[in-house]
C-alpha cells in the first residue's frame, strides 16, 4: 500500500476482511484459531463465550466468507484453522500504511 494506492477490487477484498474483524466475538474467535498450532475443534470454542453454538457458528461463517480461517468436517464437529496467507496479507498492509513517507 505504501508503494501505490489500493485498486478498487483490492480495497473491497480487505474491507470485507477488517469488516469481519469488526466484531469482538469474531476478533476473539480468529485469535482463539491463531492461538492454536493446526487446527482446533469447534466444541473447544464455543464453552468461551456466553452465546449459543448457532451464533458462534454464524461468526465463524463470517470468518470464513471473508477468508480468515479454513474449516472441515468431520463427523459431528467442524476444525477450523488460520489462513495464515490472508492475516499475513493485513498484517502487511497494516505496516505499511503505519510507515511514514519513504521509509521502507
Amino acid at each position: 500500500m505504501s508503494e501505490a494506492p489500493l485498486a478498487e477490487e483490492q480495497a473491497a477484498e480487505l474491507a470485507a476482511m477488517f469488516k469481519a474483524l469488526g466484531d469482538p466475538v469474531r476478533l476473539r474467535l480468529l485469535s482463539m484459531i491463531a492461538s492454536q498450532p493446526g487446527e482446533v475443534c469447534v466444541c473447544e470454542l464455543t464453552p468461551a463465550f456466553e452465546l449459543s453454538q448457532p451464533t458462534i457458528s454464524h461468526h465463524l461463517k463470517v470468518l470464513r466468507q471473508a477468508g480468515l480461517v479454513d474449516s472441515e468436517r468431520r463427523g459431528t464437529w467442524v476444525y477450523y484453522r488460520l489462513r495464515p496467507e490472508t492475516t499475513d496479507r493485513l498484517a502487511a498492509v497494516l505496516a505499511a500504511s503505519g510507515q511514514p513517507a519513504g521509509v521502507r
